[in-house]
């Protein structure tokens, strides 16, 4: 496994509609396991392949919403298509290849994905909260959309801060 480098907003890479996966190899598994690496490494949720420069329908995401004691896991979606959504959440979201950051946006609380996996086989998944929000986010990756392009606003560091709780006073 190797670290990626993450494109930044800017690269051509992250606003092109990315190609179907059709072939399911070394080629892919590597790509794969290079973006868990790269997406550990960078602390985030989910990562898609333009990210890393590389045009073809492929996404990582962090399932966060696990039972206590369990670890998170990522999940593989290749060529995937949200077929089913439902409720609404919206709230700060940001992006690796948009550093620093953080915009207002509406996503759904609940979506289905179907997808493929690093061998090709079909399947389908479900996701809420921070998961539904990130199939979303990366899966926008994939036909060249940021997250800035579907924010109501760009957040300023106060609002972002009042937002979570902070207070901007220096501790003692």
């Amino acid at each position: 496994m190797a670290l990626r480098n993450i494109m930044e907003k800017g690269e051509a890479c992250l606003a092109k509609h990315c190609r179907p996966v059709t072939e399911f190899n070394d080629k892919l598994h590597t790509l794969l396991n290079d973006m868990a690496e790269t997406l550990d490494k960078a602390n985030g949720v989910g990562l898609a392949a333009p990210q890393v420069g590389i045009l073809r329908r492929a996404v990582l995401v962090l399932e966060t919403n696990v039972p206590e004691g369990e670890e998170e896991y990522i999940i593989e979606l290749i060529n995937p298509e949200i077929i089913s959504a439902d409720g609404e959440q919206e709230g700060p979201e940001g992006c690796l290849s948009v550093p620093g950051v953080f915009g207002w946006v509406k996503r759904p609380e609940r979506v289905k994905v179907r997808a493929q996996n690093r061998y090709g086989e079909t399947f389908e998944v479900e996701g809420e909260g921070l998961t539904a929000r990130a199939f979303c986010h990366e899966i926008d990756h994939l036909e060249g959309v940021l997250f800035t392009e579907q924010a109501d606003h760009i957040m300023s560091e106060e609002e972002l801060n009042e937002y979570y709780g902070f207070d901007g006073g220096d501790e003692e």
